[in-house]
């Protein structure tokens, strides 16, 4: 999967803080703790240096045990004083096989050792008459001072990556926001909405981006508005003289019986064919309305009695199962959106068989169902294109306009809601129409 750019932004400034902390911890673990190290050592040094001398001074009286005793620095610390004659030793039991051979050998000298699980600073330094002298000091204080400073050291370098990614991720976020804003206006373009536009941008790069965009979204507005204001005019220019061939087609469909043969057929195809341009051309200026005009007017309505009196109007042997709904919308819009769905089934699959009003959740829903060949899978998102009128056949002989789904579509998506088709069991289509239902009250 690849990860977004806000994403790699992100990780980009946490992996990038957390190599420069790291380093950054590792040099003063380094530092620090060589220092408190050697200052450990140069301070075991000079306290074992200085009380060699009082060992020295006191090393034939029969008190220096009493001494070394007085000496130790802590329950850990351990003094021996290694004799050709015996050992002398206080503090910590530490036997002298556990110390390093070359350090009791070849004086003086200074390691660090563990006795017992235990860690030790040994010091041993040579003394007047043969002798060895050699004190344990313990670095468990120290050990513990490390353990913190590592501690500390690790929960930074972690913090600083977190703030890190943190801060990447609002920069990205920062950085991003023009991106997300001109990604929202090319999607709401897209949707139909060509009065998006990229708000004004302070920065003089962004700037120039965001007005070649409204400057083009401008222009696709203006085109697309003439291309309406053309379609509407020419329909309406036509509106006249189809009325007349309309009503001279009813005369003469009137007088059918007195045209036989190759004649009446002919009547027939121009009559049909007179009709659909006709209903055409009334599509074409309510689609270029819709177009040029944003009289969408809404208002409460009651979604089941609306459907009831549309489908009453001219489809009354339908039956309609309508539960109490509400909507807010326009209500010519909703009726066109219905009566064209109907209008489709009754032209491409001999008439809706089943009109349902529902309620989902917070949508409303309104559903036609027919018992027609049903829709293909490959053709439901082109039917409600324009001027799309499918596979001749696939749905009736009669392709029609190709704008009446077009309209359902365009009113629907006006209402923010959204229509499709799906299959009807055991055969057929059912058209759902889903907009947002109002709270009930």
């Amino acid at each position: 999967m690849k990860l977004t750019l806000r994403c790699r932004v992100t990780l980009s400034f946490g992996f990038g803080l957390l190599v420069v902390t790291s380093v950054l911890a590792f040099a003063t673990w380094n530092l620090a703790s060589g220092y408190m190290l050697r200052q450990r050592e140069a301070s075991a040094t000079r306290q074992a240096e200085v009380n060699v001398r009082l060992v020295e001074r006191s090393l034939a009286s029969p008190g220096l045990g009493e001494l070394l005793t007085g000496l130790t620095t802590g329950p850990d610390s351990s003094i021996l004083v290694l004799r050709h004659d015996g050992l002398v030793r206080a503090g910590r039991v530490v036997e002298p096989s556990q110390l390093p051979a070359g350090l009791v050998e070849h004086p003086p000298g200074t390691q660090r050792i563990t006795v017992d699980g235990l860690p030790m600073l040994a010091v041993a330094r040579p003394v007047a008459g043969d002798a060895v002298y050699v004190e344990l000091f313990g670095l468990q204080q120290l050990n513990r001072t490390f353990a913190f400073l590592s501690a500390v050291l690790i929960a930074g370098t972690v913090a600083s990556a977190l703030l890190g990614a943190a801060l990447g991720s609002w920069a990205s976020k920062r950085a991003l926001k023009p991106l997300a804003e001109l990604n929202s206006a090319a999607g709401r373009i897209a949707g139909g909405d060509l009065h998006a536009r990229l708000p004004d941008q302070d920065d003089p790069d962004l700037a120039a981006l965001a007005a070649k965009f409204n400057s083009t979204a401008h222009a696709l507005e203006q085109r697309a508005l003439r291309d309406a204001r053309f379609a509407s005019d020419v329909s309406h220019e036509l509106r006249s003289p189809l009325t007349t061939m309309v009503n001279a087609g009813a005369v003469l469909r009137r007088r059918r019986e007195h045209l036989p043969g190759t004649a009446g057929t002919a009547l027939e195809l121009l009559t049909s064919e007179v009709d659909r341009f006709a209903r055409m051309v009334v599509d074409l200026l309510e689609i270029s309305r819709a177009d040029q005009t944003d009289d969408y007017e809404p208002e409460e309505l009651d979604l089941s009695a609306l459907v009831r009196n549309v489908i009453a109007t001219r489809w009354n042997a339908v039956p309609v199962e309508a539960g109490p709904v509400r909507v807010l919308g326009d209500r010519r819009r909703l009726d066109r959106v219905l009566a064209n769905l109907v209008e489709n089934a009754e032209r491409h699959a001999g008439g809706a068989i089943f009109v349902a009003v529902s309620r989902t959740g917070d949508r409303a829903r309104v559903e036609v169902e027919d018992d027609g060949p049903g829709v293909p899978e490959a053709l439901r998102e082109q039917i409600f294109e324009r001027f799309a009128r499918g596979r001749p056949g696939s749905r009736g002989d009669d392709t029609g306009s190709g704008l009446g789904l077009a309209l359902v579509r365009e009113h629907v998506q006006r209402h923010h809601g959204r229509v499709w088709v799906e299959d009807r069991f055991p055969r057929g289509a059912r058209f759902v129409v889903e907009l947002p239902a109002l709270t009930k009250s």
